[in-house]
């Protein structure tokens, strides 16, 4: 097998009060307004063709496959203010 390096970054314009958390293991996450925990993390999608629409899967066992081959995992979290 040969190894595959993901780097995702993002740069969104999120409401002012979004927050960051931390998980009981130290992972960052978003704290939402309405009570609910955000964490942007890889999701794989799908497509029969390139040109067509992508999703996710609902079969659980090609979820976990990919899911599977993930050795690590980092998000970073920075609010920017000007």
């Amino acid at each position: 097998m040969k190894k595959l390096n993901v780097t995702i970054k993002l740069e969104m314009s999120v409401p002012d009060d979004w927050e960051l958390a931390e998980t009981s293991e130290g992972t960052p996450v978003l704290k939402l307004p309405t009570g609910q925990f955000l964490d942007l993390a890889i999701e794989p999608l799908f497509a029969a063709d390139p040109e067509e629409t992508w999703s996710s899967t609902e079969d659980e066992d090609a979820l976990n496959d990919i899911l599977d081959m993930v050795e690590s995992e980092e998000v970073i979290y920075d609010f920017v203010t000007h």
